[in-house]
């Protein structure tokens, strides 16, 4: 498998950022940003905080075998820590987290905390107002949304972002039909293995301290809390925002959004 030396592919990402390419088509290379957990043993071993209704359940169980079976990740369903509607987040983990958010338009979000170049924490929030109605109310809906956006917190983008293309095989695809897009494939294990192929000294595991709590209570569930649009995905829509929180703090959100 081909990949893309890192350098190349921050310079490659900045240049078509600067020249305001937003929409993608599929691309060897999809790390965002280059953020990552810092981890100073292999595998990074990461807790999912279980903030789920016993429906939701077997989905991030398989969700969390998949992303496991990476030669770089161990990750733990272990209890979640909050309310399932505000779906806060804890400094080292990632709490996953389904309710009625309201017909806000999305359908899945992933929203990642990072500390300079290291994600701190995260967050994943599935929207039953969409998945208790009949067309995403389907296993493999369930299963790809839980998958990618569970994804995105590794450091891993989508693969594709046009919902017309060919499925790619990987829950990191856009598409209209997820029947063959509910798991990882091996381009992201690949991937996973260039983004942690370095130990670090230090574990990034909190936001800086004397953060406010104004920063702590944002409401990723409300579209005006993400910030800035920062890509557009095939459909016209936004798939990335960014909030600056400050002192090398940012909210990255990543967004699926229903019909």
């Amino acid at each position: 498998m081909k990949t893309l030396h890192f350098p190349k592919f921050i310079f490659v990402a900045i240049t078509l950022i600067g020249m305001g390419f937003f929409g993608f088509a599929a691309y060897a290379g999809h790390w965002w940003g280059g953020y990552h957990w810092a981890r100073g043993a292999n595998p990074l071993a990461l807790q999912l905080g279980d903030n789920l209704s016993s429906l939701w359940d077997p989905y991030l169980g398989i969700a969390s075998s998949d992303w496991s079976a990476s030669s770089v990740l161990d990750t733990a369903v272990v209890p979640g820590a909050g309310n399932p509607k505000s779906c806060g987040p804890v400094a080292g983990r990632v709490e996953v987290c389904n309710s009625k958010y309201g017909r806000n338009g999305w359908l899945g979000l992933a929203s990642v905390w990072v500390n300079g170049s290291h994600i701190a924490q995260g967050t994943v929030k599935l929207n039953d107002s969409y998945f208790n109605i009949a067309k995403y109310n389907k296993p493999a809906w369930r299963q790809f949304v839980a998958c990618q956006e569970i994804g995105h917190m590794f450091g891993l983008d989508h693969q594709d972002e046009f919902f017309t293309n060919a499925n790619l095989g990987t829950c990191m695809d856009y598409t209209n039909d997820p029947t063959t897009n509910q798991h990882p494939n091996t381009h992201d294990y690949g991937m996973l293995e260039t983004i942690y192929a370095h130990l670090d000294s230090t574990v990034a595991s909190s936001l800086v301290n004397g953060a406010s709590p104004s920063v702590a209570g944002i409401d990723t569930s409300d579209r005006s809390e993400w910030g800035r649009r920062v890509r557009t995905s095939g459909d016209g829509r936004g798939s990335l925002y960014e909030r600056d929180l400050g002192r090398g703090q940012k909210i990255f959100t990543f967004v699926i959004w229903a019909d």
